[in-house]
């Protein structure tokens, strides 16, 4: 996956990334258009068809930064970088929006720069996703006692 994450290194350096970013930022200031991205990107990555490896273990952390950010919203959640999530966020972005570097519907290929940014976020992340996780497990756990 490093050369995935690499990849996904140099799309986060990109000017159009950067513009993804930007657009973030004032999306994050908007609770329903934050709700809407989240559906958005639930939608794709459940749709998301590919034969690459782990991509199905990729989707499954993808998922748990949507509950991330769902949870920061609703307030739940807030033990959070402000950094980590305007760029979960920007990533998220990035997935659903249409034109990105290379277009969704081509085959395979349209989604393998939206699959590196997302190994990139992932292991750039990771310490973050994982808190999230630790406290999703302890919620989950509390709430069925």
């Amino acid at each position: 996956m490093s050369s995935l994450a690499e990849k996904g290194l140099k799309i986060s350096k990109n000017a159009f990334f950067n513009f993804i970013i930007s657009r973030a930022s004032g999306i994050m200031k908007k609770p329903v258009k934050v709700g809407l991205l989240l559906t958005t990107a639930y939608e794709k990555l459940k749709d998301a068809n590919s034969n690459e490896s782990g991509f199905d273990q990729l989707k499954d952390i993808m998922y748990r930064l949507i509950r991330l950010v769902k949870a920061y919203y609703n307030g739940t959640y807030r033990e959070v970088n402000t950094k980590s999530m305007l760029l979960g966020v920007a990533v998220l972005l990035y997935i659903v929006t249409p034109l990105d570097l290379v277009p969704d519907f081509i085959p395979i290929i349209g989604f393998a720069d939206d699959i590196s940014l997302m190994a990139w976020f992932i292991s750039a992340f990771q310490e973050e996703l994982q808190k999230f996780q630790v406290w999703e497990e302890g919620s989950v756990a509390v709430g069925h006692s």
